[in-house]
């Protein structure tokens, strides 16, 4: 029998068209260099094809740095691997609590330090519909404190937003950002994860200048026995 660790997907597919966030372009793909076009360029029966995409950073699943909220924060650039590679994770499940906001109340009594913090909605069931955008869940300005304060290293959310989206000072990023915590946004599938005992990976590409970037979420399970 296998001793292989389990890999479970957190991610979005991104898709030509496919909207994020409200408001926000869809992103473009389409080929630079087509195959036919690549005859003329490499040997009889060779050929390649390069694509192209355009797209705003905040497309499908994605991290946010600190530079995504203050403007002399680290950007992509200044993200150690170590905090978002390997990281040991935990699922906080909150489906069925009362109100929107994740509370401090929530995650009182969890041990956070030195992990990623993974809130499971369920709102991701709606990604792709004009339900998605309505009512979301999001992490409440306690909750927020709360987890900059115990240590958390990165905190998602398979919702649209972290924050309440009608409050425009963004307290959750706010706090989590200004502590240097991680935010993932647009997780899904975190209901095939253990609450406990895997690790999170979810590195964005290292651009220099920007705040956030897609990543490729998932978890690594090591199974006992």
């Amino acid at each position: 029998m296998s001793d292989r660790p389990r890999v479970i997907d957190l991610t979005h597919v991104v898709e030509d068209g496919m909207v994020t966030y409200p408001g926000l372009p869809a992103p473009e793909i389409g080929v630079h260099l087509t195959r036919e076009a690549s005859r003329a360029v490499y040997a009889e029966g060779t050929t390649f094809e390069i694509g192209r995409i355009a797209m705003v950073t905040n497309t499908g699943t994605y991290y946010d740095a600190p530079l995504h909220r203050f403007a002399d924060g680290a950007d992509l650039t200044g993200v150690p691997l170590e905090r978002v590679a390997a990281v040991p994770g935990l699922v906080v499940d909150v489906r069925g609590r009362s109100g929107a906001g994740v509370t401090a109340a929530d995650l009182a009594g969890i041990d956070v330090a030195g992990r990623a913090v993974l809130l499971r909605t369920g709102h991701d069931a709606r990604w792709r519909t004009p339900e998605y955008a309505v009512d979301g869940p999001f992490l409440a300005a306690d909750g927020a404190r709360l987890l900059a304060q115990a240590g958390a290293v990165l905190v998602g959310i398979d919702a649209m937003n972290i924050d309440d989206t009608t409050d425009g000072t963004r307290p959750a990023h706010t706090t989590l950002l200004a502590a240097g915590v991680g935010v993932l946004e647009h997780l899904t599938n975190l209901g095939a994860l253990p609450a406990d005992g895997f690790e999170l990976h979810a590195a964005p590409v290292p651009v220099r200048g920007l705040g956030t970037f897609p990543v490729r979420a998932y978890a690594v399970v090591r199974d006992a026995g």
